[in-house]
């Protein structure tokens, strides 16, 4: 298997559910020790991109200051990315409970190929659950530069694999893995599903 190191981004004001979403539990874990968990299975070079140390000491990953601060969730891939242990990056939000390791798995092997793997369907894309590669260092420095913060803006520069809604919903038929924690309906529905699934 493609060697990628795992990134998780906990960098953000989860200003809709009102606390932060990465010490939320579901199903008895805070949110981002479930995230944790998953990448672990994946990789050997856990890294979490925070400007909060203090908060995830216990993860046992590799804790990253956001080298951009208040670029948003494309700093915090370039930060995570600069500091990679492998040529590639499996890069996460860190309010993702259902993460399917198959699924994953599939993109890691994917990008040998590629400088970015993404799920894309439906006329959206999902890159904070996505692997990039470090030949995507120069450009996403050079759009910090510009101010566009727009994380797809720096994909025409680059080798980009899109997956597709048939090819996902072969290995995660309900799509969980790009299910994420936003609001307090979200939550809630993350604690139903919790209840019935590992």
């Amino acid at each position: 298997m493609a060697l990628a190191s795992g990134v998780i981004l906990a960098g953000g004001h989860s200003r809709r559910l009102g606390r932060n979403k990465a010490l939320v539990r579901i199903g008895g874990v805070p949110l981002i020790e479930r995230v944790a968990g998953r990448l672990r299975e994946l990789s050997d070079d856990l890294l979490i991109v925070t400007n909060t140390p203090d908060l995830y000491r216990g993860l046992g990953g590799r804790l990253i200051g956001d080298v951009c601060p208040g670029m948003g969730s494309l700093g915090g891939i370039y930060s995570g990315l600069a500091v990679a242990r492998h040529e590639r990056a499996l890069v996460v939000g860190c309010d993702m409970p259902f993460l399917n390791p198959a699924l994953l798995s599939h993109m890691i092997e994917l990008s040998e190929q590629f400088d970015v793997v993404i799920p894309s369907f439906d006329g959206y894309k999902e890159p904070l659950h996505a692997v990039y590669g470090l030949a995507c260092l120069a450009p996403i420095a050079a759009q910090l530069r510009s101010g566009d913060l727009r994380i797809i803006s720096f994909l025409s520069q680059v080798r980009v694999c899109y997956l597709e809604r048939a090819e996902l919903e072969r290995l995660d038929p309900q799509l969980l893995s790009l299910f994420n924690v936003n609001t307090p309906q979200d939550l809630e529905r993350a604690q139903e599903l919790a209840a019935t699934r590992r």
